[in-house]
């Protein structure tokens, strides 16, 4: 029998990512585990009001998206640790500019530059509705024809309620393949 909980956001773990804008013409770093898919070309990113990068979200339109995995983990993690209005983290990643302007880890294997088509306020957060203007990807990680493998793709995963980093697991089945007959 299920037991009622509250309204526990229940859709953890998450795959973890560091988010990159430039914020007074330097890039500033920040960790981020809220972020959600909302079409096939667009995402939100769901950041506390009072997070410094989110001045430079609003002041350029442009943002990255960088998937974390093990060997990034590390300076991600540091990246969530201070505020870039109390360290300057400009020198946190290797980056290029990517397009619209957002600055580009270079060591995380998936990254997507972002514009930001609008921002949805609720209470406490910014939600940054983004288009995907483009996903640069280590060539490792790319099929014969060119797509994302997510099989060698390992993201890290973050979990809220502990504040845990967990590794991705294994292929455990094909969609619409288990239920039987597809109609």
């Amino acid at each position: 029998m299920k037991k009622q909980i509250g309204s526990v956001l229940a859709l953890y773990p998450t795959p973890l990512t560091v988010v990159g804008a430039m914020v007074a013409s330097r890039p500033n770093w920040l960790l981020a585990g809220h972020l959600g898919i909302i079409g096939h070309d667009r995402v939100m990113v769901s950041l506390s009001d009072t997070h410094y990068t989110n001045r430079g979200f609003r002041e350029t339109g442009a943002l990255s998206v960088n998937i974390v995995d093990e060997v990034m983990l590390e300076k991600a993690d540091q990246a969530g640790c201070v505020s870039g209005s109390h360290a300057d983290k400009s020198t946190l990643f290797s980056f290029r500019i990517g397009e619209g302007g957002a600055p580009i880890v270079d060591e995380a294997p998936v990254s997507m530059a972002c514009t930001v088509e609008d921002v949805y306020k609720t209470e406490g957060f910014e939600n940054f509705i983004c288009k995907i203007t483009a996903t640069y990807a280590e060539e490792t990680l790319l099929t014969y024809d060119g797509t994302l493998n997510y099989h060698t793709l390992k993201p890290v995963l973050f979990e809220m309620p502990t504040y845990s980093y967990l590794k991705t697991g294994e292929v455990i089945g094909t969609c619409m393949t288990l239920g039987g007959s597809r109609t």
